[in-house]
């Protein structure tokens, strides 16, 4: 289905158009990320209604996304192991925090290995979208680590935020981290190799 709607609508844009190849490529790869996000959502939104638990999905979704903007990270090279990652991050993960005592020592933990890896490796970029731009890498890295201050100083202040929140510091410090690459067997550092 996902080839079949991607195709269709880039079959109709190639013909009422005259775009380079560059931004044939730039449309496709906008169109898969419109595709999967909307199937992931749903799949993901249903389970957290089935699980009484919707307003925690729905607040990771919202600090991972905001963390994400910035910092970037990788994208799975298949549909399914996407939407796969997508329920074990936003629903598996959330479940289980929710079913745990949280201390503030792990709080601590959470952040800190959140700073780090922000500090490491944010942005992280994927082979489709390269960030040779140095000066943008460097503003990225610094909004990502000033958004997840930011989310930190929430968590503080508002209990209620406290798991969707440690949430997305784990899943956004996995996604951009290089390890994490190479057990999806994806490419690392794809500005170097477009420079």
């Amino acid at each position: 289905m996902n080839q079949t709607f991607i195709s269709k609508t880039l079959n109709f844009i190639e013909k009422n158009s005259n775009y380079s190849q560059d931004k044939y490529n730039q449309i496709e790869y906008g169109l898969e990320g419109i595709y999967l996000t909307i199937t992931k959502i749903f799949v993901v939104l249903a389970i957290g209604i089935i699980f009484n638990y919707l307003d925690t999905v729905l607040l990771n979704l919202l600090f991972f996304n905001i963390l994400r903007f910035f910092a970037f990270g990788l994208h799975a090279k298949k549909s399914w192991h996407c939407l796969l990652l997508s329920i074990l991050q936003f629903n598996v993960l959330p479940f289980l925090l929710l079913h745990i005592t949280i201390n503030s020592y792990i709080v601590i933990l959470i952040s800190i290995f959140a700073f780090v890896s922000f500090a490491l490796f944010a942005p992280s970029d994927t082979q489709k979208r390269p960030l040779t731009n140095k000066h943008k890498r460097i503003l990225r890295k610094i909004l990502s680590i000033i958004s997840l201050f930011i989310l930190f100083i929430l968590l503080k202040l508002f209990s209620f935020l406290q798991v969707p929140i440690l949430c997305a510091f784990i899943i956004e410090s996995l996604m951009i981290n290089p390890l994490c690459y190479k057990l999806l067997g994806l490419t690392y550092h794809n500005y170097k190799k477009k420079a």
